[in-house]
């Protein structure tokens, strides 16, 4: 019966959330002056654009997942974006499945348009994916490339690379995640004004820049590895030049639960804003906007959401597993967005803590799952979040944490009346004579 009941409440969680899936906007959602552009990966891989009214104006899932997208400047509703296609099947181009293709493509969003820039097969899918890349000019694009633990710049129209920096160089394969699997994580380049590359590398816990004439600037990082009091596997710094109250960078410290930013003062990162509320779990990207709010991606509190200067919310939209938003017609990511020192931006984060879980009613559950998160660590539940189906909502959550305990136990009661059956007896290791 209790798995019966478990099943019945995973069906309603998974009816509701493909209702709210194939839902615009929610009634409540204010409305902005811009679009908003959202794209989704792991769970489930769309782009979708919203009008300013909450309305849903441009849906794409032909790829596997997508990841960063950027406008394209003086292209009125155009972006490009990354996106990643998982091959299956066995073929000339993967020979040991699953394999990958990583595209960069430009959309139209008014006009459903679609024009590939850039595409490369990988070997690997697990760990492939490029997560970001940023345009130079007309011909030139930089890329984050997990798989290869690198930053590269290519030319699109010849394809040729014309310059690398190796993390390789720089780093030591004994740190970070595992090696060669998935060791550095490069999710994330931004090309900054005096030619410097900043990039992301979230297993080792911190951001860099690089010249691409001399290599890494060793006194420019931010973070170090396994100091996760300053970042934890973090995600799409932005940032913020001193022309607009920096150098800062606002980043999504995506294992620590919230969105931090960092100014640059007398050679040292100082940190001088963070935000959070009790529902963020694992954030992955926050743009500083023209206006002094910030746009946030909250992929475990499957959510966009948009902070005024006061730390109060004053837009928001469910999305399952969202990855990157960005608001047309303010440039990309936070350009024209200014320093949280010079806005006088105050720290806001939840009196709550609960470790930056989704504070979702689950009801006679609720007391069972608290207890299982409290003895698993953050990582782990990251990753049910991001290999659990999309259909897979909160409200699912704890018949799900129930049933799966109900099966385990009870599967092992049965088996061991079937080996008592068969004359088998198990004892502990440790036993008492008498």
């Amino acid at each position: 019966m209790l798995l019966l009941a478990c099943a019945a409440g995973i069906a309603y969680g998974a009816g509701s959330k493909s209702t709210a899936e194939h839902t615009a906007a929610p009634a409540d959602t204010p409305v902005t002056d811009n679009h908003t552009v959202i794209t989704q990966s792991g769970r489930a891989g769309n782009i979708l654009a919203y009008a300013p009214n909450g309305s849903r104006v441009y849906t794409n899932d032909t790829h596997t997942k997508y990841y960063d997208v950027d406008p394209v400047e003086d292209e009125s509703m155009t972006v490009e974006y990354a996106a990643t296609d998982t091959l299956y099947t066995e073929s000339p181009r993967c020979q040991d499945p699953p394999c990958a293709r990583n595209v960069i493509e430009r959309a139209n969003l008014s006009t459903g348009e679609v024009t590939e820039v850039y595409a490369q097969y990988v070997y690997r899918e697990t760990a492939g994916e490029w997560h970001d890349a940023d345009r130079i000019d007309d011909r030139h694009i930089v890329i984050a490339d997990i798989a290869a633990d690198q930053v590269f710049m290519v030319d699109t129209e010849t394809e040729m690379i014309e310059w690398t920096w190796d993390a390789q160089h720089d780093f030591p394969v004994e740190g970070g995640g595992s090696y060669p699997g998935n060791w550095v994580h490069l999710n994330d380049v931004e090309v900054l004004e005096d030619g410097r590359v900043m990039a992301s590398l979230r297993n080792q816990d911190q951001v860099v820049f690089i010249d691409p004439e001399t290599g890494l600037v060793d006194d420019w990082t931010l973070g170090a590895e396994d100091e996760y009091a300053i970042l934890n596997e973090q995600h799409n710094p932005d940032y913020i030049p001193e022309s607009r109250g920096g150098p800062a960078v606002v980043v999504a410290d995506s294992e620590n639960g919230r969105v931090q930013e960092f100014q640059r003062d007398d050679g040292a990162w100082n940190r001088t804003w963070t935000w959070s509320d009790e529902r963020m779990q694992w954030p992955r990207d926050a743009d500083r906007l023209p206006s002094g709010n910030t746009l946030i991606t909250d992929t475990g509190g499957e959510r966009v959401l948009e902070v005024n200067q006061s730390g109060d919310i004053v837009w928001q939209l469910e999305v399952p597993h969202p990855y990157d938003a960005e608001r047309l017609e303010t440039g990309d990511e936070s350009t024209g967005g200014r320093s949280a020192a010079a806005l006088g931006l105050e720290s806001q984060t939840s009196e709550d803590d609960n470790g930056g879980r989704q504070n979702v009613d689950l009801g006679a559950f609720d007391p069972i799952v608290d207890r299982v998160r409290s003895l698993v660590p953050s990582h782990i539940v990251t990753f049910v979040v991001y290999a659990s189906p999309s259909w897979l909502g909160p409200a699912a959550l704890g018949p799900v944490t129930v049933g799966l305990a109900t099966a385990l136990l009870w599967g092992g009661v049965e088996l061991r009346w079937a080996l008592r059956a068969r004359g088998i007896r198990l004892r502990w290791p440790v036993y008492k004579e008498k």
